[in-house]
């Protein structure tokens, strides 16, 4: 956790105050046993109700005050916690942003969204215990020692003896017990993998019956983590009694030890009551203590995992150039490019050579798995190539900032994608500033205008994930954001797989009126997709294949050949 302290920037006055106040409601809990004792060896004893009522007030207008300062201690911890808290999660989910995809997948995205909200939480929860008791139990089981002492220092060395095996008790369980939490917040990553996946997928679920599968893989993964919080809490639960006994031995022998020095007259009755009531208070602070430990213990375990995070450095660094076509500059040109994903036993990509100018187009054709998703990754720079170099505009993508490179170049990716809201407000994560005829001609292009118009217009309301939307409408809306940026190259990644062929038709036509300025690469399985762009790639297993015009393929090309004649009569072939 110190490794967060940079979050307690500017709240330096909480910090010493939330301490501060729980420090003097201590120092008022530590006078109440010398006002008792003088209230019995005094008033008691001469039978004076006068200094009885008027100690008795003085204990009164302490609690009042004790109650007034641990009501503002509180406060201050509160309010330092929430701002931590809410400092650390909006950095986090920041640094995650920066991330590339081979980072988020290595950390897992299940592990990032439990880190991001159970693990911060544990951190603030820890925070806010510890500002709470780190002054106000060591200060009163300190001062009970000390005040033991000065009251008979028998009696204050058997109850620093029972302190200081109760610290060790402590000090050892939390040791014990951090790496265990640090496992069951790896198990709560299973835990949140399994509910995602069964959610987002539950209509697959039901169509092949899984749902009995499902249960019992959810069943073992909550059953470890079960596992892990009961050994775990078995191991933590032998804190209180043991030091409970370890105190309570300490009290059996200052009882022992007092009841003989005022038999012979070295300690008033009310000093031995005054010595038990410190005694009392070391094992409820004491015990305070554990708790705090075991929570600290917790909230260690979450903060390492959440400067796993912090400490991940984005795998590619960001350029420092601003992205622009260059004049008679290539929109998007691929020199012998090859990549493998890291975990991958083979190239996606094996040497890939094209050039796309400016205002034309480019259609990627190949089977599943050739790598035509690859291509559309490095374009937007999601990944790194291994070798050769991905040009836009000219010039490396790796030497661009990626904001400025994502505003010239923009991807539709075939899973479409829609985020709670309005259609309007989907259609401005394009076009933040775009008017809402720029948003209407978007939709136009996009074939989604009649689709918008039957929900009830821009301000039609879209569901989690739209799923009042069907797949096609979906994926026209996510065309018609990324038109609304106007960007200088349009990615679309077999994004009007869900479309029929008359609307797919409609979509390629309009984009080539509409867009007539932008270089637009279609990735697509369809041959009807791609056939009348200025340029055809095809891939197979990742390998270019065949690079030319529709004609020029059919004539020397074998995969592609292959492709046509699976898809097109012969008819349409030679249309």
């Amino acid at each position: 956790m110190f490794k967060l302290r940079r979050y307690l920037a500017g709240h330096y006055a909480q910090c010493v105050l939330a301490p501060l106040f729980k420090g003097l409601e201590a120092l008022l809990q530590l006078l109440v046993p010398l006002v008792m004792a003088q209230v019995i060896d005094t008033g008691i004893a001469r039978r004076d109700a006068g200094f009885v009522l008027a100690h008795g007030a003085l204990l009164l207008v302490m609690g009042v005050l004790a109650w007034v300062v641990a009501v503002t201690a509180q406060y201050f911890c509160s309010k330092l916690a929430a701002a931590f808290g809410t400092a650390v999660r909006d950095d986090l989910f920041a640094h995650v942003l920066t991330l590339s995809r081979e980072d988020v997948e290595r950390i897992g995205r299940s592990s990032l969204v439990t880190r991001l909200t159970n693990d911060t939480q544990q951190v603030q929860d820890g925070l806010n215990m510890f500002f709470r008791l780190i002054l106000r139990s060591p200060f009163v089981t300190f001062g009970t020692v000390v005040a033991a002492f000065a009251v008979d220092g028998v009696e204050g060395a058997a109850l620093l003896a029972a302190v200081i095996v109760s610290g060790a008790i402590v000090l050892g369980f939390m040791r014990l017990t951090t790496e265990r939490y640090h496992a069951i917040q790896r198990g709560l990553d299973e835990v949140q993998l399994r509910v995602s996946e069964n959610l987002e997928g539950v209509r697959v679920l039901r169509a092949f019956r899984r749902e009995g599968a499902e249960r019992a893989d959810f069943a073992r993964a909550a059953g470890d983590v079960r596992d892990r919080q009961v050994s775990t809490g078995d191991l933590s639960a032998l804190v209180n009694p043991l030091t409970y006994v370890s105190i309570n031995c300490g009290l059996i022998a200052l009882l022992w030890l007092g009841g003989a020095q005022v038999n012979v007259g070295h300690l008033t009755q009310g000093q031995l009551v005054a010595l038990v009531s410190y005694v009392s208070q070391a094992l409820v602070e004491l015990l305070k203590l554990t708790n705090l430990i075991v929570l600290l213990s917790k909230a260690s375990a979450c903060a390492r995992r959440v400067n796993e995070v912090f400490d991940t450095a984005p795998s590619m660094a960001d350029g420092t150039r601003e992205a622009r076509l260059e004049p008679g500059a290539p929109a998007v040109a691929f020199d012998d490019v090859s990549f493998t994903y890291p975990d991958g036993a083979a190239p996606a990509l094996s040497h890939v050579s094209f050039s796309l100018p400016a205002g034309s187009t480019l259609g990627v054709i190949g089977g599943t798995g050739s790598g035509k998703s690859t291509l559309a990754s490095l374009v937007m720079r999601f990944y790194d190539a291994t070798s050769g170099t991905v040009r836009v505009g000219g010039s490396d993508v790796r030497d661009l900032t990626r904001s400025s490179l994502r505003r010239r170049v923009s991807l539709v990716e075939q899973g479409a994608t829609l985020f709670s809201g309005t259609v309007e407000s989907n259609l401005r994560w394009g076009g933040p500033d775009a008017g809402e005829s720029d948003l209407e001609a978007a939709l136009s292009t996009a074939q989604a205008a009649g689709v918008v118009a039957g929900k009830g217009g821009l301000d039609a309301p879209v569901e989690q994930f739209g799923r009042n939307f069907s797949g096609g409408q979906r994926q026209r809306l996510t065309i018609a954001r990324t038109l609304a940026r106007r960007p200088d190259v349009l990615v679309l990644d077999d994004a009007s797989s869900a479309l029929d062929f008359a609307t797919d038709a409609a979509l390629r036509r309009a984009l080539a009126h509409d867009r007539s300025g932008a270089a637009v690469i279609t990735i697509s399985q369809r041959v009807t997709s791609v056939r009348h762009a200025d340029q055809i790639l095809v891939l197979d297993g990742g390998r270019q294949v065949g690079l030319g015009t529709h004609e020029e393929l059919l004539a020397s090309c074998p995969v592609y050949q292959e492709i046509c004649a699976s898809q097109l009569t012969d008819e349409e072939v030679a249309r």
